[in-house]
């Protein structure tokens, strides 16, 4: 591929496959603590934990980019805070553009694993807490097994869709060449430039492969772990 692309094209799809895979990593553990939050339990404002969740979904995601920017920007309080503590700066940075990538795949992780929770009989969970297994070791030996196919299905959605994030992250982070430009913000970088369409052409296919590559896999491995599942 290093000879198909060049250098700077190159470039993004490294940074691009870093910061979706640090952003499906970070956000995989409370995506699974949500959905099962959202699956099983009953507490005040549940439904507006719901809303939240899927808000990057509704909101144009130049809007998300927005607000991130107003709260993580050097003026903004969690910005502020960030850098007076630890010294960490995220806005126009790598890891700015994996809050944007994660907080964007977000919903659609957490739908996927809510779903899959769903699906796992409760009287499974129930028929062991009767024989005294603690609550976090039935979801560890029962529920999460069960709803791994869901688990996987929505790590591998999250990936691809923080793979083609554009509107957050260019917001947020801005379109640096070897900082912060994705393959979409590279794309969109070379469409302003006459001559460039054969780079833009380049990325596209690469995008377009990864996410049927990512549906795919995500298929084939919810299919395998599920009649694993129902084997044992």
């Amino acid at each position: 591929m290093t000879g198909w692309l060049g250098p700077e094209e190159w470039q993004a799809v490294a940074l691009s496959l870093r910061v979706a895979l640090w952003a499906t990593v970070l956000s995989l553990p409370p995506g699974i603590f949500v959905a099962y939050a959202l699956a099983r339990w009953r507490f005040p404002g549940k439904l507006w934990l719901n809303g939240l969740v899927h808000l990057p979904l509704i909101l144009p995601p130049v809007v998300t980019g927005y607000l991130l920017l107003m709260l993580f920007g050097a003026q903004g309080p969690l910005g502020r805070a960030l850098e007076a503590a630890f010294g960490i700066s995220i806005a126009f940075r790598w890891t700015g553009a994996a809050l944007a990538a994660a907080i964007m795949g977000f919903p659609l992780m957490v739908r996927a694993i809510r779903l899959s929770i769903e699906a796992v009989d409760p009287r499974l969970e129930a028929a062991a807490e009767t024989l005294g297994a603690p609550r976090l070791w039935v979801f560890a030996t029962i529920t999460l097994p069960l709803a791994l196919p869901g688990i996987l299905t929505g790590a591998i959605l999250a990936f691809a869709k923080a793979m083609g994030e554009f509107g957050a992250t260019i917001t947020f982070v801005s379109n640096i060449p070897g900082q912060t430009r994705t393959v979409p913000s590279a794309i969109y970088a070379f469409l302003q430039v006459p001559g460039a369409e054969g780079a833009a052409l380049r990325l596209v296919i690469v995008s377009i492969v990864v996410a049927m590559g990512a549906l795919l896999v995500s298929e084939l491995l919810a299919r395998r772990v599920s009649a694993r599942v129902r084997g044992s």
